[in-house]
């Protein structure tokens, strides 16, 4: 069940100049790098660095490219983190702890944990995108985020080569927002993730479309962690569509989240609104349904345009540009704001 985070290789692997990265980002925009390097051993982070192809270069982190927009070429050093592997660093009686190394699948491993018997990250299976990129971004669907689940960041910072771990409180996580999405940024690389999976195992299934998928399968709750899995996968995979066959970044918008006055006003004009208390007194919307309602789902703008089966989805019809999803994105926003008065902000990092 464990496997070392080291790989055997002894050096970084570098790409020819003008290397394309339409293979690392999964819009699939057909931009190049400067030059570009494979990480695949920590040691390699610092060695890519020092090297003189790399000389006064401003440099560019990708793992899965499923967070980013990348809007032209770049001119400078890419690093592509594939550092791989798994293991379970301890166990005691309420849980175990697992480390993912960065460049890992975020899928796969989410599996591998439950081939594992080692639960509690089931309900966010098949999101695209790698392990390193997960605290990033403060992943999560129905009903679960990633930092409820993160033990401790390890991370590389770049100016120094210096080794950090970074414990669940330093990553200042936020709805799809972390310390390493803001101040961190092109500071560190993250280089690992560990997990902590409580062994008190409770189904997290109150997602309408999560409890529909168990009962279509004769479910009235989920049982075991797998039952929850396979549910979210056939979710998923109905409402939104697969990078490999057709570009996109997943959720594009962030769900907006607003105060109350605001939100008893939005519901005197739109008694519809579809809304989530918030602890703190404040209202989460959902942005899918807002941009439906302006009429949004399926339309494009050229080459760019909204899935017709999921709002929040813009995707990559086929000789899209970065530019032409922030465009479409603009357009979609400036009807939201018009209508409802709420502000859209993106969840992908357009560079």
């Amino acid at each position: 069940m464990s496997a070392s985070l080291a790989s055997t290789a002894t050096s970084p692997v570098w790409f020819a100049a003008g290397y394309p990265l339409r293979a690392h980002n999964t819009f699939g925009f057909d931009v190049r790098a400067r030059v570009a390097c494979r990480i695949e051993q920590e040691a390699d982070l610092m060695k890519a660095l020092g090297d003189p192809r790399a000389a006064g270069l401003p440099t560019l982190v990708l793992g899965g490219g499923s967070n980013v927009v990348l809007t032209r070429d770049f001119d400078g050093l890419v690093l592509l983190v594939a550092l791989t592997g798994k293991r379970v660093v301890h166990e005691d009686d309420d849980a175990w702890y697992v480390e993912a190394a960065a460049g890992e699948n975020w899928h796969d491993f989410v599996a591998w944990t439950l081939e594992a018997d080692m639960p509690g990250l089931e309900n966010l299976a098949l999101i695209p995108g790698t392990v390193g990129a997960a605290p990033i971004q403060n992943i999560g669907a129905y009903g679960l985020e990633m930092a409820e689940r993160c033990a401790r960041v390890r991370a590389i910072e770049l100016a120094t080569g210096t080794a950090y771990e970074f414990d669940a409180a330093d990553c200042g996580f936020g709805y799809r927002d972390s310390f390493f999405k803001r101040e961190g940024r092109d500071r560190f690389v993250i280089a690992s993730v560990t997990f902590r999976l409580p062994k008190a195992w409770r189904a997290n299934a109150g997602y309408a479309d999560l409890a529909r998928e168990l009962a279509q399968r004769g479910l009235t709750q989920a049982r075991h962690a797998r039952d929850v899995f396979d549910a979210v996968v056939a979710v998923r995979r109905a409402k939104l569509p697969d990078p490999l066959v057709l570009g996109n970044a997943g959720s594009f918008f962030k769900n907006p989240v607003i105060e109350a006055g605001q939100f008893d006003a939005l519901v005197l004009r739109e008694p519809q609104v579809v809304s989530y208390p918030q602890a703190d007194g404040r209202f989460k919307l959902a942005a899918g349904w807002l941009i439906d309602q302006c009429g949004w789902k399926g339309r494009a703008l050229g080459a760019a345009a909204v899935h017709e089966r999921q709002a929040l989805v813009l995707v990559n019809r086929g000789g899209a540009c970065g530019t032409d999803i922030l465009d479409l994105a603009r357009a979609i926003q400036a009807d939201v704001l018009a209508r409802f008065g709420v502000e859209l902000e993106q969840e992908p990092i357009s560079l």
